[in-house]
């Protein structure tokens, strides 16, 4: 039975990988390596508590002892674990750099002193920066526009930089926006919904028009499930949903949904440095046998729907967690 390393997997795209890999494969045994920082969350994986293929460790990317612990007996890594919001990054920049910089390189150290079988980093759109028209490929300039998305490109450089000079076993992906459960309610989707049940402010960076592609969670777990086993060493792909909508278009959606009026949309200062579009090709990744497999609106209305009926996951988080609160009350202020 071979041994997966996830780190990152109780955040919200690493937890969905968990749970679809123990669903789908039973000759697999995933060990959640994660630091439970603000946005992990054990609730995320409270079903597999007793799972024999399931086990967690509490520890940080950071921190060599425990990494090297815990990959001495795994084949492969899966590296879900960064910090990833970007209106964070702007207002304080280490902890991204630590992270996805300096935990990348811990991981693909271990990597290489364990010849582990495959390496997975997981990425993002947002390296490539803004694009006006058409869509960035795997052979774009990486062009990244803020603290986060530099930090994970310093994260991808690393990767590719252990796979030319030292042979590590390393792949690539870069997905677009995505959305669904277990997402932290600090990100677009998750935030507005909860924040129109309670009949709050949805806080709308400038006037709405930024535009992003969204990718269902569940299609995105599947693309890395393919890449996994069919991806190519040393290889980038990208991973895009196809859904480009601009974030007033997807304010005004949610509202529509839940039957809450648009005067609950309160624009905000805009975002320093915020990227007008985001959109990658994955014809590479379809030569593989992947493409998106839900249907966007739909999976919108069942993720919206999610949220409605989960309040015992997401208020404790919203309530309770402080910097959160103070995060949001002292950056998006109205214009």
């Amino acid at each position: 039975m071979q041994s997966i390393l996830v780190t990152g997997g109780a955040g919200f795209i690493g937890s969905n990988f968990v749970r679809y890999m123990l669903n789908k494969y039973f000759n697999y045994r995933i060990i959640v390596l994660d630091s439970l920082t603000y946005a992990g969350n054990l609730a995320n994986l409270k079903e597999f508590e007793k799972n024999s293929r399931f086990m967690f460790l509490h520890g940080d990317i950071r921190d060599e002892k425990i990494v090297d612990n815990a990959v001495r007996n795994v084949d492969v890594i899966i590296n879900f674990a960064a910090e990833t919001f970007v209106d964070r990054s702007i207002h304080g920049a280490a902890d991204f750099i630590q992270t996805d910089v300096h935990g990348t390189y811990v991981l693909l150290e271990a990597a290489k002193k364990y010849k582990i079988e495959r390496y997975i980093q997981i990425s993002t759109d947002e390296v490539y920066g803004s694009i006006d028209s058409g869509s960035f490929t795997e052979q774009s300039t990486i062009s990244p526009n803020n603290p986060y998305s530099a930090s994970k490109a310093g994260g991808d450089m690393m990767v590719r930089s252990y796979y030319v000079t030292y042979g590590t076993p390393a792949i690539i992906t870069r997905a677009s926006n995505n959305f669904g459960p277990y997402q932290f309610p600090e990100k677009l989707i998750p935030l507005f919904v909860t924040n129109a049940i309670d009949n709050l402010n949805l806080p709308l960076y400038g006037d709405g028009s930024n535009i992003r592609d969204w990718l269902y969670v569940i299609d995105h777990c599947k693309a890395i499930d393919i890449v996994l086993h069919r991806g190519n060493e040393g290889e980038v792909y990208n991973i895009g949903g196809g859904n480009e909508m601009t974030n007033l278009e997807i304010t005004k959606f949610i509202l529509g949904y839940l039957g809450k009026p648009e005067s609950l949309i309160q624009k905000v200062q805009d975002r320093l440095g915020h990227d007008k579009r985001y959109s990658v090709d994955s014809s590479k990744l379809k030569s593989l046998g992947w493409s998106p497999e839900t249907n966007f609106e739909s999976t919108l209305r069942d993720t919206i729907e999610w949220y409605v009926k989960r309040e015992d996951w997401w208020r404790e988080l919203k309530e309770k967690n402080l910097a959160f609160r103070e995060f949001y009350q002292k950056n998006y202020k109205p214009v």
